[in-house]
C-alpha cells in the first residue's frame, strides 16, 4: 500500500504543477527563476522524451497501459521485504500514470521544468518525468546492489 500513496503523492503534485501552469502562464513563457540555469516554461509535448514519436497516441495509450499493469502486479508480488525495489516501482508508476493522464485528457503532456546544463538547453520535462527517471535509477541501484550480494554469496558458500 506503501509504495502506491508514494504513486499518488507523485500523481498528485505532478498534476498539481502542470494545472498551475496552463492556468498562469502563456505557451511559450517562460519565468526565470535561476539565470542561465534554470527556468519555469510553459510547452506541451504530443511525443514522448525529446519530442520523438509525436502524435501516436494509441501507442501510448497501449505501452503506458502495459507498463501500468506490470509495475502494479511487481509491486503486488515482489516488493516485500524490499523497501527500495517498491519505493522505485511507486515512482515510476506515478510518472507514468501522470503523464498518462495528460494524454487521455489533452493529448499532449504538459512540460514545464526548462534546465540548461553547461549552456545545453535539456529539453522541457515535468514532474512526472522526473519521477520516472528517479524510479528508473533507483531500480537500476537496487539490481545491480541484488547482482553484486548474489554473486557474493555464490563465491562465498
Amino acid at each position: 500500500m506503501f509504495y502506491y500513496i508514494i504513486a499518488l503523492f507523485v500523481i498528485i503534485v505532478d498534476q498539481l504543477t502542470k494545472w498551475l501552469v496552463v492556468k498562469n502562464m502563456e505557451l511559450g513563457e517562460s519565468i526565470e527563476v535561476i539565470q542561465n540555469v534554470f527556468y519555469i516554461t510553459s510547452h506541451r509535448n504530443a511525443g514522448a522524451a525529446w519530442g520523438i514519436l509525436q502524435g501516436k497516441m494509441a501507442f501510448f495509450y497501449i505501452i503506458t497501459t502495459v507498463v501500468i499493469v506490470g509495475i502494479c502486479y511487481f509491486i503486488q508480488t515482489t516488493t516485500k521485504g524490499k523497501v527500495m525495489y517498491g519505493i522505485s516501482l511507486g515512482l515510476i508508476l506515478g510518472g507514468a500514470i501522470g503523464n498518462f493522464i495528460d494524454r487521455i485528457r489533452h493529448q499532449y503532456v504538459v512540460d514545464f521544468i526548462n534546465t540548461y546544463i553547461f549552456s545545453y538547453d535539456f529539453p522541457i520535462f515535468n514532474i512526472a518525468d522526473s519521477s520516472l527517471v528517479i524510479g528508473v535509477i533507483l531500480l537500476l541501484i537496487v539490481m545491480l546492489k541484488e547482482e553484486s550480494a548474489a554473486k557474493k554469496e555464490k563465491k562465498h558458500g
